[in-house]
């Protein structure tokens, strides 16, 4: 694929010679006043290219990091949060002052977040697509999302250069566009992202969600949950001589973050080599084609279309450029920028009437008891009696947000907040789900599956013991010696009590060949990397699960050990 190339054609199928419908803002390119300083004069300008022809040395953006969505800091103050909220059309979920107040020229004063107007009562709803954010820490993912932020109206000027001038009291001149994401006072202090922040911007035809998941190895569930609720991946990569190699090789996030976007479902990544206007690459296009590359085959083993569910692109999060207009610092790049190229990507064409799937996400108290999570297929409404799994609770539902702007109803793809009647906030754990009663999602303990050994040292064994990540459920699991027990999903009325539960791998069941998908006659005795078995696991509690050809959101999971990814099923049935 070189670099000129245009938007793949489509997602699944996207009707020829569809044109890219045009953005609803007009938004100019931040210029941060750091980068101004000492250029020459220029009243013909309007700043941008002064800005990105500086000398930059100095000028690091160190994203690492996610957001917020702590549960200290929003779950459980939604009640004095909810009066800070923003109004339909989106914006940074983080605490806002009122548009009403004076400016004050206090440092702890909240900005205002400009607000869209609210969509016509006739107007079709928007889609909803969710953009996970993933790289190595410091590949520029909080940076980038601020800055798409500010150049989608979402974060005005103002707000901007009061994050600046908070960050250079810090000596973090740099990290002052993460802090639009980062509204956490440690994730500032440290510009590292640990919980998956959060933030939705529209364009003229859709409603995208910002899922920031963090880049430390130490928070890769919290990113796992992130890649879980995901549409579309953007796999952020720093182009700076030394970074790339350090987030690509071993010991780095980029190998495990591609490969764990792919493992929870998201078809389709978007490689953006960010860090374009440093001076080490000053927009190479030899060092685009380096990374590249270097990184194509690993993708390919992973299991993405280099021609078709790949695209790169070159940009500067610190800049803006090519973000949202094209730049002129990389003429040899001809596709569309990034915020365009969203834009024009075909619609996922999601059924509303299947049967209703909602993974819980998280749960707090606020009048009541509200949950969060992706609808994931069927729809919902206001007043509409729901079932939640496993423990059997039947639920009413009082009110729902999308993207905190109440609806009557929510469709598939949708982010909702559901204020529930019938269950108290203590008896939800993350990774139970919201059904219709009359079509039940399964339940169980034991199940089988065909999994894929990504990366393990050592062979693997019945007794052996990991961490499945499923949907939103985090369990342990474990390979026992137990071939003969009987296979079941058999449902369970009690209420789980622990989100990190045992889960045992009871049996190697066959092998399975890769190329010709063929099942050995013979059990094996042990499994090692690169191989792809069917095992029969077990956890200690009930979980909730599909089998992958009816819901492949809730039948593909990932399997982690000592702190890495060891096997997955990306695209194998759970039976």
């Amino acid at each position: 694929m070189e670099p000129g190339d245009s938007a793949p054609d489509s997602w699944e199928q996207e009707a020829e010679g569809a044109s890219p419908a045009g953005l609803n803002v007009n938004a100019p390119e931040f210029v941060p006043t750091f980068l101004l300083r000492g250029a020459p004069e220029n009243p013909e300008s309007d700043g941008t290219d002064q800005a990105v022809s500086t000398d930059v040395s100095e000028a690091r953006a160190v994203e690492n990091g996610e957001a917020e969505l702590t549960t200290e800091e929003t779950w459980e103050e939604k009640e004095e949060e909810h009066s800070r909220e923003v109004e339909p059309g989106g914006g940074a979920l983080k605490e806002t002052g009122s548009p009403d107040l004076e400016e004050d020229e206090d440092e702890e004063e909240e900005l205002p977040i400009p607000k869209l107007p609210p969509a016509q009562p006739d107007a079709p709803k928007k889609e909803h697509v969710n953009v996970v954010f993933i790289g190595h820490v410091d590949a520029g993912k909080s940076t980038i999302g601020g800055q798409i932020m500010y150049l989608t109206g979402m974060v005005d000027k103002r707000t901007l250069e009061k994050y600046e001038r908070e960050a250079k009291e810090k000596n973090r001149e740099t990290w002052y566009l993460s802090w639009a994401l980062d509204t956490n006072q440690e994730e500032r202090d440290k510009g590292k992202t640990v919980e998956v922040g959060r933030a939705y911007f529209e364009t003229e035809k859709k409603h995208f969600t910002i899922l920031d998941a963090p880049g430390h190895k130490s928070f890769v569930p919290n990113m796992i949950g992130g890649a879980s609720q995901a549409d579309l991946a953007v796999l952020v990569i720093s182009a700076r001589k030394g970074e790339f190699e350090t987030g690509f090789e071993k010991g780095g996030q980029t190998r495990e973050h591609a490969m764990l976007a792919k493992t929870a479902g998201v078809k389709h990544l978007i490689v953006l080599i960010n860090k374009m206007d440093d001076p080490t690459v000053n927009w190479s296009l030899d060092r685009y084609e380096e990374c590249k590359e270097k990184l194509v085959p690993f993708l390919k083993k992973v299991g993405f279309n280099p021609k078709k569910d790949i695209y790169f692109m070159p940009c500067s999060g610190l800049t803006g450029a090519n973000l949202k207009e094209p730049s002129d610092l990389c003429p040899w790049y001809t596709g569309l920028p990034f915020i365009p190229h969203l834009e024009s990507l075909p619609n996922y064409n999601r059924p509303s009437d299947g049967p209703v799937r909602l993974p819980i996400v998280d749960k707090y108290k606020d009048m009541g008891t509200v949950v969060l999570g992706k609808l994931e297929s069927g729809s919902i409404s206001k007043a509409q009696q729901l079932m939640m799994m496993p423990n059997r609770h039947t639920v009413e539902v009082l009110s729902l947000l999308s993207d905190d702007i109440e609806t009557d109803d929510a469709a598939p793809g949708e982010n909702l907040k559901l204020r529930l009647k019938g269950i108290e906030e203590e008896e939800i754990l993350p990774g139970f789900i919201l059904c219709n009663a009359e079509n039940l999602c399964h339940t169980g303990r034991t199940f089988d599956a065909q999994i894929v050994i990504i990366e393990h040292k050592s062979i693997i064994c019945p007794g052996y013991n990991a961490v499945l990540h499923i949907h939103t459920c985090i369990e342990e699991v474990q390979i026992s010696v137990s071939p003969n027990q009987p296979h079941s999903l058999s449902s369970s009325h009690r209420t789980l009590k622990l989100v990190l539960l045992s889960l045992h791998l009871q049996a190697l069941i066959c092998l399975v060949d890769k190329k010709t998908g063929e099942k050995s006659k013979t059990r094996p005795r042990f499994v090692k990397q690169d191989q792809v078995c069917i095992a029969r696991l077990r956890a200690a509690g009930t979980i909730c699960l599909e089998t992958f050809k009816d819901f492949p959101q809730m039948g593909r999971f990932t399997l982690r050990d000592e702190g890495k990814s060891s096997y997955n099923n990306p695209d194998w049935p759970a039976h």
